[in-house]
């Protein structure tokens, strides 16, 4: 496969959001990029729903979500998006779960989570959504795994994760949700866990050889990449940040 020199691509500026916020979720769905909820600079939870459409270089606001929150974990499921937990009012987490269907343009309110979480991991096959971990009110990583079942709305809910973690990255690949990462309270967790949805049963990988938060993974042909994080410092020592790269074999199951 030939691969693209760097001169191939560029950086573009394109139409900015209607307002300032942080910790708003982005996801694709049928072409378009949709903006959903965050923070104003004064830390307030925003109900805020926009899509960006390449072609014209234009955002434009649509229904407003019924909950505004920060953070959330969201999903597109063909032309629905789906949009799970996060944070709300006094910084609170929240199990509120929440459905735009494109073609409508209107939200539905749909079953709730067993308990208010954010930093959900989540992913999605077919017409089920599965969520990964979270930290819930009193600040404790969850060890959940749930599924959501979009024609019946319900929640199932599955043997929980031998790691118990919030922040989590995760991919379905065939049969198999991997999950990798994530924090515990402050600290950087290297867990590396899959679940066969077959079996409903967990395997544990081989740990992520570098211990980091707010690491990046993506998955390609074969191999997942760990990029770059925070590296926790010993006592009394800041945290530092990494360029560190690690790759993970998919056939031959190791780092």
């Amino acid at each position: 496969m030939e691969v693209p020199l760097a001169k191939d691509f560029q950086w573009q500026t394109l139409a900015p959001l209607s307002s300032p916020r942080v910790y708003c979720s982005l996801v694709d769905a049928g072409g378009q990029i949709f903006a959903i909820g965050g923070c104003d600079d004064s830390g307030n939870p925003l109900n805020t729903f926009e899509v960006f459409s390449p072609e014209v270089n234009r955002w434009t606001s649509l229904a407003p979500m019924p909950s505004a929150r920060a953070g959330v974990a969201v999903v597109s499921l063909g032309k629905r998006i789906m949009v799970v937990g996060g944070v709300g009012e006094n910084q609170m987490p929240l199990k509120v779960v929440e459905v735009y269907n494109i073609d409508e343009g209107k939200w539905k309110k749909k079953s709730s989570l067993r308990e208010p979480a954010m930093g959900i991991s989540i992913t999605a096959r077919d017409c089920r959504v599965y969520a990964a971990g979270g930290m819930g009110s009193d600040l404790r990583p969850h060890c959940f795994l749930q599924q959501f079942d979009m024609l019946k709305d319900i929640w199932v809910h599955f043997a929980p994760m031998p790691t118990p973690r919030y922040g989590a990255t995760s991919f379905l690949r065939g049969s198999k949700i991997y999950v990798l990462g994530g924090r515990q309270s402050k600290y950087a967790v290297n867990a590396f866990e899959v679940f066969d949805t077959d079996s409903r049963s967990w395997t544990k990988f081989p740990n992520i050889p570098n211990k980091r938060a707010y690491s990046r993974y993506v998955i390609s042909e074969g191999s997942l990449y760990s990029l770059g994080g925070l590296r926790q410092g010993g006592t009394y020592r800041r945290p530092k940040f990494t360029k560190t790269v690690d790759i993970f074999d998919m056939e031959q199951g190791k780092f």
